[in-house]
């Protein structure tokens, strides 16, 4: 969609990319989750992807390393639908700019919902020098025990995240707009079938915030809400929803905190926008006025 790469967070031509040369999932109808974080990693500012897949024959995550300016240092595959007991939880270790750099995992009694990305009692770690870099999952402490490591001096940033959903009706996602409050349930709803004229409700923590009338003639759209006394912009384009003839067919919504105003105003200043500081190696990176915003995209496969 031209949508998608007009608007693709255009202060991260990195992850604008990813998403253009992600492959069509319709015929295999994965589902997705993908992660990114920025931490710092042997001296340097680093973009960790973890991406989780899940189809009627694998389920798997995938952990790459990608340097500030987009270039691939490591990649690496844990099975999690493995037979193999044993293969759930493990360590692996690679280096990074001559730094070892040791992945832990352990998946063994890890709950899934819909989602391929566990929802409880997992933990998945980046550890090196001593420190945990980056911690995913509900059990710390076993991270800590286990590793015999601190936790990082500066926490990493989940700034961007992509999930890929199959439905007939009814889409849901998770995702956080302030990683200091608590995470948000996230359900779009749509009727596009039958006498009566197209309808989608877009809901947060079961409130619904959007309801769109006449969708044939409003298939595009944006608007502001309020979630938690912060503002988020929701944009949305399902034109595959009502035109297409080839199923599935794909739906696209962003979720991004923060007002069109003020993005208006942080493209307008001088300083640019998050091009000019995702290289930047200070502690001023994580300041409020430095740090990359988080955005999520949900792609929306409908079903028929």
């Amino acid at each position: 969609m031209a949508f998608t790469n007009a608007y693709s967070i255009g202060n991260d031509q990195v992850v604008a990319e990813k998403i253009s040369v992600d492959p069509v999932l319709s015929k295999t109808a994965q589902s997705t989750v993908t992660c990114v974080y920025q931490t710092h990693i042997a001296n340097s500012w680093k973009n960790v992807t973890f991406l989780w897949c899940r189809n009627l024959m694998n389920h798997t995550l995938n952990v790459m390393v990608h340097s500030s300016e987009g270039e691939m240092q490591h990649s690496c595959k844990v099975d999690v639908k493995s037979w193999h007991f044993w293969s759930k939880k493990g360590m692996k270790s690679f280096e990074i700019d001559g730094s070892q750099v040791n992945l832990y995992w352990d998946l063994h009694s890890a709950k899934f919902c819909a989602s391929p990305e566990p929802i409880a009692d997992y933990y998945v770690a980046l550890v090196a020098g001593q420190e945990v870099l980056l911690l995913l999952g509900d059990l710390k402490k076993k991270v800590y025990k286990r590793t015999k490591a601190r936790p990082a001096l500066v926490d990493p940033i989940l700034f961007f995240k992509k999930e890929n959903v199959f439905a007939k009706k009814s889409f849901s996602s998770r995702a956080k707009f302030d990683e200091r409050r608590k995470e948000h349930d996230i359900v779009v709803e749509s009727s596009t079938s039958g006498p009566r004229d197209p309808e989608m409700w877009i809901s947060i923590d079961g409130i619904v915030l959007i309801h769109v009338k006449n969708l044939q003639w409003k298939f595009r759209g944006n608007q502001t809400v309020l979630v938690d006394n912060q503002q988020v912009q929701v944009f949305w384009d399902v034109h595959d929803w009502l035109f297409s003839s080839v199923g599935p067919c794909q739906g696209l919504f962003i979720f991004k905190p923060g007002s069109v105003e003020a993005e208006s105003d942080r493209e307008g200043s001088s300083r640019g926008g998050y091009d000019s500081t995702c290289s930047e190696t200070t502690s001023t990176y994580y300041s409020t006025a430095g740090a990359p915003e988080f955005c999520l995209f949900l792609q929306a496969w409908k079903l028929e």
